[in-house]
């Protein structure tokens, strides 16, 4: 799967502000440390690397950053069960491995086709906003 690219401050501004949203310093570092190591990190993860370029931030602006990213469609939330909330970069169609044993997550290309056929097996009548595809296991030895 070919990684999403990392938009520029512009471009990031256009995005925030089609949603009614400014741009701001802590925006940008948070997004630029989501795209930058792509490994499905939760609020607590990207408050660690954040804070290491921007000190005096606190952990309640990097919620509020990620929520203003996904609800901006710059970034997607992944959920596995009762873990925490995990955030992803990559917009394009595809698919997560969650490895059971380290907590990692991956990105897992598609087939192409595949989505639209998962989509007509949805019972008559009813079309699907979203879908979401997880696989759960180990690495094999």
């Amino acid at each position: 799967m070919e990684p999403t690219a990392q938009i520029s401050p512009a471009a990031l501004s256009q995005k925030l502000a089609g949603s009614g949203l400014r741009n701001t310093p802590q925006r940008e570092v948070v997004y630029s440390v989501l795209v930058g190591k792509r490994d499905h990190p939760t609020a607590d993860e990207v408050f660690a690397r954040v804070k290491a370029e921007m000190p005096t931030i606190s952990l309640a602006t990097v919620y509020n950053c990620l929520e203003a990213l996904v609800q901006c469609n710059l970034v997607r939330q992944v959920n596995f069960e009762r873990g925490p909330t995990r955030y992803c970069p990559n917009l394009h169609p595809h698919a997560h491995f969650h490895d059971e044993a380290t907590g990692s997550t991956h990105d897992i290309d598609l087939p192409p086709g595949l989505l639209e056929q998962l989509r007509a097996q949805l019972p008559s009548g009813y079309r699907a906003s979203d879908v979401e595809i997880t696989f759960r296991g180990r690495a094999t030895p």
